[in-house]
C-alpha cells in the first residue's frame, strides 16, 4: 500500500493527534510536533493487550530500528504516550493504558 493510501492519524483520532501535539509542544519537541499533523497509521502494534492501542507511522522494520533511534516519553492526561523516532521522524506511537480511541463517524 502507497503511503498515499495510508489514512492520517489526524482523521483517525482527531483527539489524539491534539494531546500529541500539545504534549510534545510543552516537552520543548516543536518539530516533532509540526510532523505529528501528518504522520499516517500504517498497522496496529498486533501485541493483543487489551490495554495496548499502539500503531505504526511507518513500514514495520524487520529487527530493531538501530542507529538514529530515540523514544519521546510524553505525559498526557491518562495514560502513557511514546514515540519511536528515527532521524526525526515519528515511526511508532505507543499508547498505553489510554482512553479507547474511537474512529470518528464517516
Amino acid at each position: 500500500m502507497s503511503k498515499k493510501e495510508q489514512p492520517l492519524v489526524r482523521e483517525l483520532f482527531p483527539g489524539l493527534v491534539t494531546e500529541l501535539i500539545a504534549c510534545l509542544r510543552e516537552d520543548g519537541e516543536e518539530y516533532l510536533a509540526i510532523s505529528a499533523w501528518d504522520i499516517r497509521w500504517y498497522e496496529d502494534c498486533g501485541c493483543g493487550d487489551d490495554f495496548c492501542q499502539s500503531f505504526y507511522t511507518a513500514e514495520r522494520p524487520p529487527g530493531a530500528y538501530g542507529p538514529g533511534h530515540r523514544n519521546v516519553m510524553l505525559a498526557p492526561a491518562e495514560g502513557y504516550l511514546i514515540l519511536d523516532v528515527v532521524e526525526e521522524r515519528i515511526v511508532f506511537v505507543e499508547v498505553l493504558y489510554y482512553p479507547r480511541l474511537q474512529r470518528p463517524p464517516h
